[in-house]
């Protein structure tokens, strides 16, 4: 199998959640588990929240969007990502929309303006089987996690849906003052996501509008995640505090988010194209 070494990539941003974008279709080189730990650590690699690769995978019917976290742990998807893989797609194919694969399942992308993308990120799933959970709960509105005393818990009944990955969503007053980098990673690997989950913290501003916080597991505490900014409004609909459009304020930006009556998420926002490099020849 061939190196990665000195391999080129590009950088990119959705709202401050960072890609390293490898371009793998003419290559032999695969991602590793190991190469992704690499290549996102800026210590010896560009530095990352995610290395994305665009493939070609026999059983994708168009390009494949890889998506690794920072751990180095392969997920289903990444809407961040999406708009800035849609984005390179469409000037590829000088095409105002785009259909490509990923884990989670088909992506479509359109244009909405020189810097803004929208997203169509499917259906969610709200099956305890399909987020997926390792107990059966037949309401998933409302989940059994706890933080704190038993008898007087600070955080509980959290939703959890599936938008591409497994998410975790507390409803709280006050995001910010949520210590969402202390209970994020105890969540993330609490006994009931088998396949651990990103945990969020939303708080409802208004019938349009909701404040997002998110770690996102196998990262941490990221600037932006297009799929929780999803989950949160699909999840904050679900329990009747929004809308089925609302703005998600990320700490990164806002995100438009809709969840039409096809069921299907529809996300829009920016991306960034940071520039162009190569990856270090001692990777």
């Amino acid at each position: 199998m061939t190196s990665l070494a000195g391999h080129p990539f590009r950088k990119m941003n959705g709202l401050g959640n960072e890609f390293v974008v490898l371009d793998l279709r003419q290559s032999k080189a695969r991602m590793t588990e190991d190469a992704a730990k690499l290549i996102a650590d800026p210590k010896t690699g560009p530095g990352c929240d995610q290395v994305i690769t665009l493939e070609n995978r026999p059983d994708a019917s168009g390009v494949f969007m890889g998506v690794w976290n920072a751990d180095g742990s392969e997920v289903g998807a990444c809407g961040n990502a999406a708009r800035c893989v849609g984005w390179l797609l469409m000037e590829e194919a000088g095409a105002d929309d785009i259909d490509f694969e990923t884990l989670a399942g088909a992506i479509h992308a359109s244009r909405v303006g020189e810097t803004r993308i929208a997203v169509d990120m499917g259906e969610p799933k709200f099956g305890w089987r399909d987020i997926p959970l390792s107990e059966q709960m037949d309401d998933t509105r409302f989940v059994d996690v706890k933080l704190g005393p038993i008898d007087n818990p600070v955080l509980w009944g959290p939703s959890a849906v599936n938008v591409g990955n497994p998410h975790c969503i507390f409803f709280v007053k006050d995001a910010e003052a949520q210590a969402l980098d202390r209970f994020g990673p105890l969540v993330e690997n609490h006994p009931l996501f088998p396949e651990r989950a990103n945990v969020s913290v939303a708080e409802v501003k208004s019938e349009h509008a909701i404040r997002l916080r998110v770690w996102e597991r196998g990262v941490g505490i990221t600037k932006a995640c297009g799929s929780a900014a999803c989950a949160a409004l699909v999840a904050a609909n679900r329990r009747r505090l929004t809308a089925r459009k609302a703005t998600v304020t990320l700490d990164g930006g806002d995100l438009a988010i809709e969840w039409r009556d096809d069921n299907h998420i529809i996300m829009t926002g920016p991306f960034s194209d940071d520039g162009e490099g190569t990856l270090p020849d001692n990777l």
